[in-house]
């Protein structure tokens, strides 16, 4: 995902902004403390039980094959055997990776959606809910928006899993909201794609542009599409595209009844 974001300008009557103001978002609000707290209270967080260098790391590592949603789980709708996590790379020296009789792979799609690898990720993500989502729950209601934002990441998990089925990251845990957040997004640009925002282009420092949503949110997807050929690094790509795919899908066919796209506005969004 993308990193800075603020939210700027004055919103007028029909704008994106205007949307995120007319009722509070508790959906996204609650999305965002969730995510948090699950943060918090795991072995990224600050509790000193967990221990510090290679203790946390394999506690980490631990932590995201329970809850994490792993390809090879999902398809097969078994948790993975001692041997075949044994046969993974281990976060610290020596850290084994205990089985998991007792996990439901296909709710591990739903508990890894709350599940990130570190501030840092987390931090990535929740901005992007927190300047996006507000305005698409309010347009498209809070119930929608809540089961669409959930589906699309199941959507984009099992995409992800049947795509990886046959790679060494078949057998690797995905944590994170990304495909779920990048639904959001395909949502926005489906309901205010000449919504003007401001990004702050790498340019030498950071050079703040006014951009239509389409360019900016165009050109993320398209990096994103780039990198799944790309790969190498352990983020899952395929994961956005498909989210922000099936989020424009969403938006498309979830609108009310005689709704209208919106139309530019001075939303500010840095980015």
């Amino acid at each position: 995902m993308l990193t800075v974001m603020v939210l700027s300008a004055p919103a007028r009557a029909g704008s994106p902004a205007a949307e995120r103001a007319a009722r509070t978002p508790v959906v996204s609000y609650l999305l965002i403390a969730l995510s948090a707290l699950v943060l918090i209270v795991g072995p990224s967080g600050p509790d000193p039980s967990y221990g510090g260098g290679d203790a946390r790391a394999c506690a980490e590592q631990r932590y995201e094959h329970r809850w994490g949603a792993v390809p090879a789980e999902l398809l097969s709708g078994s948790p993975l055997t001692a041997a075949q996590l044994s046969a993974l790379p281990p976060a610290a020296p020596g850290c084994v990776l205990p089985p998991t009789p007792g996990k439901v792979p296909e709710l591990s799609v739903l508990t890894s959606l709350f599940v990130h690898a570190g501030w840092l990720h987390l931090i990535g993500n929740l901005l992007f809910l927190f300047v996006f989502g507000p305005a698409v729950e309010s347009r498209l209601g809070r119930f929608r928006f809540l089961t669409g934002y959930l589906a699309i990441g199941y959507l984009a998990t099992y995409g992800y899993a049947v795509a990886e089925a046959h790679t060494a990251d078949g057998m690797r845990a995905l944590v994170g909201a990304s495909g779920a957040i990048a639904g959001v997004l395909g949502a926005y640009l489906r309901l205010w794609p000449r919504a003007r925002v401001t990004a702050l282009v790498p340019v030498l420092l950071f050079l703040p542009l006014r951009l239509p949503a389409w360019l900016v949110l165009g050109l993320w997807f398209a990096l994103q599409g780039w990198s799944v050929g790309a790969g190498g690094n352990g983020v899952a790509y395929l994961v956005h595209v498909i989210g922000f795919v099936t989020g424009w899908l969403f938006a498309w066919a979830a609108r009310p009844a005689g709704d209208t796209l919106g139309a530019p506005s001075r939303t500010g969004v840095a980015q």
